[in-house]
């Protein structure tokens, strides 16, 4: 970098809020330990076999170490023998899914004639407290993100082929009947039948992305936990702590390489350092040591990296950024 000023380049990085570099500094290291921990426990996630309601409790104390867990498994617990007792007698896969639907949507014995809605003041969940499965199932008020891994988790244990899908900053349900014919089942509407076409036409992606995999796919199960854990990236953006954000974005990432959204997550989180650490302390470059100019030019080489690496999957602006980038 030579004679740009920084506010040019805080404008082009303001177009684009994309920063992925390779950081290592001493700030990081002094932390390591620390994020080795968290590390640790979102690795822990992805044990094989482990319950996928275990999978999103232990998210959510991660997030909020407040977070009951033990009540959280006997609310789910309970739900799921309640709606084993509905499903007594129903023998396929769609005469399961309509008493799924039932059970959680419409109002009975078996909800306390509370039956569980779409949160209208927040359906993106972009308050932390709302992504909470605890919140949720005592308000009965949910979004994309807690809503189909509901569906997900119950259908599960009452023999349903269900699975997490993505669409740009929205998730739902792909379900597989007993004839292997795959539908996806919109969790914000009661679970209704849902187009592909209709996911393009009221959340725009690319073509690339759809071909690519990122969007409309029925993910694996070590993809949905990541996507269950990936909760974890927006919240410690929001709480400004860019380092943990990085830190559990690179577990998800090695189960889930092509997680278009983490990707974008990271870089802005390294955006969040580099206004931190250089653009909030230089107004231009005249006023930094040369080891800084190397850093902020190494800064600026790896978004150009991190954006062709998006774009290369089919993410593109359009797709929009969750809260805190």
């Amino acid at each position: 970098m030579s004679c740009i000023h920084w506010g040019g380049l805080m404008h082009w990085l303001s177009r684009f809020l994309i920063v992925v570099l390779l950081f290592a500094s001493a700030d990081v290291n002094a932390t390591s330990l620390e994020k080795t921990t968290l590390a640790e426990k979102v690795e822990l996630l992805f044990a094989p076999g482990r319950d996928l309601a275990d999978v999103k409790l232990a998210v959510d104390a991660i997030a909020n170490p407040a977070t009951d867990v033990v009540a959280g498994r006997k609310a789910i617990d309970d739900m799921t023998s309640g709606l084993q007792q509905m499903a007594v007698g129903s023998r396929t896969s769609l005469e399961k899914l309509t008493v799924l639907r039932r059970f959680v949507y419409e109002s009975g014995t078996w909800n306390d004639y509370r039956p569980f809605a779409y949160d209208m003041a927040d359906p993106l969940g972009k308050n932390p407290v709302n992504r909470q499965m605890a919140k949720y199932i005592s308000s009965r008020l949910g979004n994309c993100v807690t809503m189909p891994q509901l569906i997900m988790i119950l259908g599960q244990r009452i023999g349903l082929d269900m699975t997490l899908s993505l669409a740009p900053l929205h998730s739902f349900v792909k379900f597989t009947d007993d004839d292997g014919r795959q539908w996806n089942l919109e969790a914000t509407s009661g679970a209704g039948f849902t187009r592909d076409l209709w996911y393009r036409k009221n959340l725009p992606m690319s073509d690339k992305a759809v071909s690519s995999g990122i969007y409309l796919r029925a993910l694996s199960r070590e993809e949905t936990v990541a996507a269950i854990a990936s909760t974890l990236v927006s919240e410690f953006l929001n709480n400004g702590r860019p380092e943990d954000a990085i830190a559990v974005s690179q577990v998800i990432l090695r189960h889930f390489p092509d997680f278009a959204m983490v990707k974008v997550q990271v870089g802005s989180a390294y955006f969040q350092i580099l206004n931190r650490d250089i653009i909030s302390r230089y107004q231009k470059l005249s006023d930094m040591p040369p080891e800084i100019r190397v850093y902020a030019d190494a800064l600026y080489q790896q978004n150009l990296s991190a954006f062709a690496q998006a774009e290369a999957l089919g993410w593109t602006e359009r797709d929009g950024l969750n809260e805190g980038e």
